[in-house]
């Protein structure tokens, strides 16, 4: 992710959208490719990072997309304007989950978010997964508490996946996160941001390759010469190079559909319509 204090602008054009989405039905979208390959397409809300995250919960209903990994730190609501995390009293969880369920969207993931060798701060976050109904929470975690991760991950039945920010940061490299999850739980493993990997100069069809078996969910971005993420095969990351190797390691799990940067508003909303469309050609392509 970007700096908490990077934003774009809310144009009066998107207003108008998301005013729109909350009253609209889901769009016509044939996901059924990508179900039967185990291939869940999800909105990021790092990506609507500017707008709150009922809002965003409207907006991935209007684009026909059934899944969501959450953000600590995105607004709840413009009447509750709370980040969205463990701090959330349980009526206000009630509700988002009522708001969830309403919109037909499961939440399968969440991060980037804080682990550490504390074993009561790690309670909460799982706890808080545990009661929104999560598989996945993607973390960044000290070289300290795997351990505890062994430990959480089997008692809570939620996995924990490794994130990468691009170099010079911990996880950066698949080797480093192979190395750390030596010797650990098979529910510990990679989220692979695939913009992240193009941003540090490496190759993320052979990063997946590295990874194979150990990746459990995924930031899926395309991103250009300029670091900037893109429409789905219109950069240099090898969107469907990516998706054939993630069949061929009979991958199942959450692709988590994520802006840091780029397009804004209206035409931020009008790029991921087209990554759905790239996403759901392609799997239908490798589905047979």
């Amino acid at each position: 992710m970007l700096p908490a204090a990077v934003k774009f602008p809310l144009t009066s054009l998107f207003l108008a959208f998301v005013a729109v989405a909350t009253a609209a039905s889901a769009a016509a979208r044939d996901d059924s490719a990508a179900e039967k390959l185990g291939w869940h397409l999800a909105t990021k809300a790092y990506t609507f990072r500017a707008i709150t995250l009922y809002e965003t919960i409207d907006i991935t209903h209007e684009l026909g997309l059934k899944y969501f990994e959450l953000n600590p730190t995105q607004k709840l609501s413009a009447e509750n304007p709370v980040n969205t995390n463990d701090t959330l009293t349980p009526e206000l969880r009630a509700a988002l989950k009522a708001k969830f369920a309403a919109a037909g969207i499961k939440v399968t993931n969440y991060g980037v978010v804080k682990l550490t060798n504390d074993e009561a701060a790690d309670r909460k976050v799982f706890d808080f997964a545990k009661d929104m109904g999560i598989e996945t929470i993607v973390s960044e975690p000290t070289a300290d508490s795997f351990d505890l991760l062994d430990k959480l991950t089997a008692e809570y039945g939620i996995k924990v996946a490794i994130h990468n920010h691009p170099q010079p940061s911990t996880y950066f490299d698949p080797e480093i996160v192979l190395k750390a999850i030596q010797g650990h739980s098979a529910s510990i493993g990679a989220c692979a941001d695939t913009g992240h990997w193009t941003r540090s100069g490496l190759n993320a069809v052979d990063c997946l390759k590295k990874l194979a078996g150990h990746v459990i969910t995924s930031h899926f971005k395309d991103t250009n010469e300029e670091k900037k993420d893109v429409p789905y095969g219109q950069g240099k990351t090898d969107i469907k190079g990516m998706m054939e190797e993630l069949k061929r390691q009979n991958f199942h799990g959450t692709f988590s559909m994520e802006y840091e940067s780029g397009a804004k508003g209206e035409q931020l909303v009008n790029e991921l319509k087209e990554c759905i469309a790239f996403f759901d050609r392609e799997a239908a392509n490798l589905a047979h």
